[in-house]
């Protein structure tokens, strides 16, 4: 079950309101002649000059190889003035200043901040809260710019119904029955901006989670889903605010060969594993 599958239901993809190989040094075996007993080998000072000239070498082929181009303007992901950022790394400036209802606030005014937004808002947006109706109009009073926050609260509100929670396991007020937990938890996988101004942004989240309801008798099990989230942002304020966002499936690698843990296992894992502030 995921944001896709199930919360897109009411409203429709796009809201509107938005084995390994190894390498192996292998030592060289003796060359030593057996029959010349304790003779001293010829030349041996040169040979050891030679042995410590290639070490050197190898060491100083090395050293280049990682240096790479020497290059140390890059501007980052999306960066205009040099060369692209490490795709699994973390860069520029720090990306929050502080937090409101524990989602994450303050970010820069450029194309990192915006990814660093729409990363953190695709995880509130997709978040067990959001089931909850006090917790989804705080989370869209928080995220959206003012002019559709009224919207996107009646058209969340009509998404999450009592025929929806009846469906995944939740009473009215977005809670599972007891012995039951259920899970809604959004991972980022990566960013990327596609439009940029000064003002506005448009910004893929790729994304990973697992959504569901843990417990011996569910009839909604905990599932993994891949999909990838589309948030135009405004700069609103001193900060990025969500004008819509939309939703589509994948990229969906290939499923692991892997043994499903049991329901009390994942709920175990929910309640004791906070989540992260994300950043680029």
């Amino acid at each position: 079950m995921s944001f896709g599958d199930e919360h897109d239901d009411a409203f429709g993809a796009d809201s509107g309101a938005g084995g390994t190989g190894q390498t192996r040094t292998r030592l060289p075996e003796s060359t030593a002649d057996t029959y010349s007993g304790g003779r001293r080998p010829l030349r041996g000072s040169r040979s050891l000059v030679t042995v410590v000239g290639v070490v050197v070498l190898l060491i100083a082929a090395i050293a280049f190889a990682n240096r790479g181009d020497g290059s140390d303007d890059a501007t980052g992901a999306g960066g205009k003035g040099g060369a692209a950022a490490e795709p699994t790394a973390a860069t520029g400036v720090k990306p929050v200043k502080g937090e409101a209802g524990g989602i994450p606030t303050g970010y820069a005014k450029d194309e990192q901040g915006a990814q660093s937004a729409a990363a953190n808002y695709a995880v509130a947006l997709v978040s067990a809260d959001i089931l909850k109706t006090d917790l989804r109009r705080e989370i869209v009073r928080r995220l959206f710019v003012s002019a559709k926050v009224a919207e996107l609260q009646a058209k969340l509100d009509q998404a999450y119904n009592k025929d929806f929670l009846d469906r995944v396991g939740l009473d009215a007020d977005g809670n599972a029955a007891a012995g039951m937990t259920y899970v809604s938890r959004t991972a980022p996988v990566g960013t990327k901006v596609t439009e940029y101004t000064d003002t506005t942004a448009t910004v893929e989240v790729w994304c990973t989670g697992v959504f569901g309801t843990a417990g011996v008798s569910s009839t909604n099990p905990v599932t993994n889903d891949w999909f990838t989230m589309t948030l135009k942002l405004q700069w609103v304020d001193g900060d990025w605010r969500v004008e819509s966002f939309s939703q589509k499936d994948g990229p969906a690698p290939v499923n692991a060969d892997r043994t499903a843990s049991d329901a009390d296992e994942i709920a175990k894992a929910v309640e004791q594993y906070g989540g992260f502030t994300y950043a680029r």
